[in-house]
């Protein structure tokens, strides 16, 4: 039995060692698409950040329209801007470099 138990000890270490990750790249990076910090980037700009209208509505009689910015044909140092610098409506994450170089990694390896 302690045999069996060292046994298998042994080869969940040895697999641990092996993957850097329980989860990978993609799935990292779709996460933070979906949920950074609390709202996903596809609530605004779509499933493959394709951009999309938010919201319709009239200021003083003329009628406006908010509509997201397509972020799937940013160039990388565009789209690390954006994340950085305060929109009207944009919130601001915080997030990483890694991070930053993740979501941009799968949102063009998502519109191919």
């Amino acid at each position: 039995m302690r045999l069996s138990l060292l046994i298998l000890l042994v080869i969940v270490e040895i697999q641990a060692k092996s993957t850097d990750s329980f989860i990978t790249e993609k799935e990292y990076a779709q996460h933070l698409y979906e949920n950074p910090r609390g709202i996903g980037c596809n609530k605004c700009h779509g499933k493959r950040g394709e951009g999309m209208v938010i919201s319709t509505y009239k200021h003083k009689g003329e009628k406006r329209v908010l509509r997201t910015q397509e972020i799937n044909t940013l160039d990388y140092n565009s789209f690390a801007l954006a994340l950085q610098s305060k929109k009207s409506v944009m919130p601001k994450y915080f997030l990483t470099a890694k991070e930053v170089k993740a979501l941009y990694d799968y949102l063009h390896t998502q519109t191919k």
